[in-house]
């Protein structure tokens, strides 16, 4: 009998996508159908979407009822570094939006290959420094996957360079370990349906080229010296391969980092809002959120 749950579903709909990925479409095919896939027009329709401009790149601004432009939510996307956009995104912000009551803005970082290392880091800080430079300094900075990377990265650069930093850091499944030395790359490998270490393995490749190692922390920044960060939570699913990336962040910062592991959810299961467990997700993170 076919299973009918909403994670089911889920589950089939990824199948789908990564069956047709695999049978030879091209990059650029690929990231119009990761639009696609995750398009979502109708997600928090009281939520105001205004395109715009920020730090020179394509950027949108997601504003709930009430909203104000001050203190907004940074939102840096995921997507391996090679694929997603403010597009393919855009759902997804527009909950957060609606759940915190806040601004976010995400923006289009530069993609590998044609672009590598650092060069979505550097997109990630120039957008943050833009807002600190107009007296908007972020709120929080908000990542999933590998734009989770692109958020802690964002905030140490800001650190090191004596910078205002965000209040705090949201994290959802990120991908902090281009390396990928946890057990979690292992073990989660056949339970987590939308990642797979070969494919995470190409997209580090891809992304850092021949002249960057994947443990350098500027790239990996949970191996990074993490000291003087604001408060992180961060969500995570219990099949998602990227797992321990989160336990070494919580385990390195016991007393900054707030960890939940939402069981039998995979990577990004947050990207999904059919799902009860993307939405018990969201509502918490912007309960938190309010209460900064």
């Amino acid at each position: 009998m076919t299973e009918t749950t909403p994670y089911a579903q889920v589950r089939q709909r990824i199948a789908a996508l990564t069956a047709a990925w695999a049978g030879g479409m091209s990059l650029p095919e690929i990231r119009e159908s990761f639009e696609r896939f995750l398009a979502d027009a109708v997600a928090a329709p009281q939520v105001r979407r205004t395109v715009l401009s920020l730090a020179g790149l394509s950027a949108c601004a997601f504003d709930p009822p009430g909203a104000t432009p001050d203190g907004p939510l940074l939102y840096c996307h995921g997507g391996g570094f090679q694929i997603g956009s403010v597009r393919s995104h855009a759902g997804l912000m527009a909950r957060l939006a609606a759940a915190s009551g806040a601004r976010v803005l995400g923006f289009d970082y530069r993609l590998a290959p044609e672009h590598r290392f650092p060069a979505a880091a550097d997109d990630a800080f120039a957008a943050y420094a833009a807002l600190v430079e107009a007296g908007s300094t972020p709120r929080a900075l908000v990542g999933d996957s590998a734009g989770g990377a692109l958020a802690l990265g964002t905030a140490l650069r800001a650190r090191d360079a004596g910078m205002p930093l965000p209040q705090a850091l949201v994290l959802l499944s990120p991908w902090l370990d281009l390396s990928m030395g946890g057990q979690s790359y292992v073990t989660l490998a056949e339970r987590d349906i939308f990642s797979k270490p070969a494919q995470l393995r190409a997209m580090a490749r891809t992304y850092l080229g021949r002249e960057t190692a994947a443990t350098d922390p500027a790239a990996s920044p949970v191996l990074a010296d993490l000291a003087g960060l604001p408060p992180i939570l961060i969500h995570a699913g219990g099949d998602d391969i990227t797992l321990d990336d989160s336990h070494l962040l919580a385990h390195t910062l016991p007393h900054t980092v707030q960890l939940e592991v939402f069981a039998g959810m995979c990577h990004h299961f947050q990207v999904f809002p059919e799902l009860p467990e993307a939405r018990q997700s969201l509502d918490r993170i912007g309960a938190y959120l309010r209460n900064l």
